[in-house]
């Protein structure tokens, strides 16, 4: 699915009011945005005419001679039309998952059209360092990650620290992620001892380098807290990547550097449990991400955009929300795209009561600024506007 640009000249193309953005969905591929009447048809595959018009069009399209799928979803507040006003920064994402690493450049064109400017793509064993560092050669906006994620802890090489030490001298533009502590139910199987033994070497890599690290934590904050405040301090910062801890934990975790990274996860806890903690956190150290090609957010009433699932050489696949999240995807759901960033952003800025815009660029400054570190793609007087 693909949020189109130039909404406006198709909403007055088939008589839409202004608050409805069209979403299409393609099976074989995303169209562009298309500038006129034939031009749609063109894309499509299919006759405009055919939609009606209104601010309800049907939910279905005759379609050509191709048979393509195709649907038209109206959003009463749609991610597209935000697109228009700000800039995101997807703080962690895994475009290089081998469910959806096949779509990806079409999918970093889709994310940054609707307004993502940079992506954190985030690796998590030995096995994807190099698509990792491919990925970030060939698109500027990807910005790499390496680390060793605690699922993967039994399967690393006796030279892990190594090779991990050969990809930062040979990308000096990466950060250190995805690394963590895991007690939920795939983590608990892992020797604990083991993680924090492979996650302390790594938070003081982090140090040595002065590179910025990516921090998956379930079900072990006081773990987590513990060690940061004997290993730290970390003036490169700590991103917590997805967090969902208590509010209590906010302040001690931000005095040692950290900031909080939000994705769609954060739609499955309770919304007053979510503001509460949301308030805690100093606006100088919120982020927003998408943990793509998972976190899909679980709103009523919103169009979300999504990625059918690629089955045909997927791995068993982290998902960190708590013990009872499923470790591999079912044939039939639908993977998280990096464009419902947009999502989090409305959501996290209904919950604290601030405009989206400025979130948005708030959000957008902590994360330039977490990442300017030396060697890395992001300047912050270049990301000024």
């Amino acid at each position: 699915m693909y949020f189109m640009r130039g909404w406006n000249k198709y909403a007055k193309m088939t008589k839409l009011r202004e608050k409805d953005i069209i979403v299409f969905k393609l099976k074989n591929g995303l169209p562009s945005a298309a500038r006129n009447r034939r031009a749609a048809d063109t894309v499509l595959g299919c006759s405009l005419a055919d939609s009606g018009h209104g601010s309800n069009p049907p939910t279905r399209l005759r379609t050509g001679s191709g048979h393509r799928s195709c649907s038209i979803i109206t959003m009463a507040k749609a991610p597209g039309r935000a697109a228009s006003a700000v800039r995101l920064f997807d703080a962690h994402c895994h475009l290089q998952d081998p469910r959806i690493s096949a779509a990806a450049p079409s999918l970093i064109r889709a994310a940054t059209d609707s307004g993502v400017a940079r992506f954190a793509v985030n690796g998590t064993s030995e096995k994807d360092w190099h698509l990792v560092k491919q990925m970030g050669q060939e698109h500027p906006a990807v910005v790499p990650c390496f680390g060793l994620h605690p699922w993967w802890v039994p399967e690393r090489s006796p030279d892990w620290m190594d090779s991990l030490r050969q990809f930062f001298s040979e990308t000096p533009e990466a950060a250190v992620g995805e690394i963590g502590l895991d007690k939920g139910s795939h983590g608990k199987t892992i020797d604990f001892g083991e993680q924090v033994e492979v996650f302390q070497r790594q938070l003081e890599l982090a140090k040595e380098l002065e590179k910025p690290v990516s921090v998956h934590c379930v079900r072990a904050f006081g773990d987590l807290l513990e060690i940061l405040k004997r290993t730290g301090p970390f003036p490169a910062g700590v991103l917590l990547h997805s967090y969902l801890g208590s509010a209590e934990m906010v302040l001690g975790l931000a005095n040692l550097g950290c900031y909080f990274s939000l994705s769609g996860f954060l739609t499955g806890m309770k919304s007053t449990k979510a503001k509460k903690m949301l308030k805690a956190i100093p606006l100088d150290r919120i982020l927003l991400e998408t943990d793509a090609p998972d976190a899909l957010p679980k709103l009523d009433n919103v169009s979300l955009v999504t990625v059918p699932v690629d089955t045909s050489d997927a791995d068993t696949e982290k998902c960190d929300t708590d013990s009872t999240s499923p470790a591999v995807s079912s044939s039939n759901e639908s993977l998280n795209h990096p464009s419902n960033i947009h999502i989090v952003l409305t959501y996290v800025a209904s919950l604290l009561e601030i405009p989206e815009a400025e979130l948005a660029e708030v959000s957008y400054k902590n994360a330039t600024k977490l990442f300017s570190y030396p060697g890395s793609k992001v300047h912050p007087e270049a990301e000024t506007v």
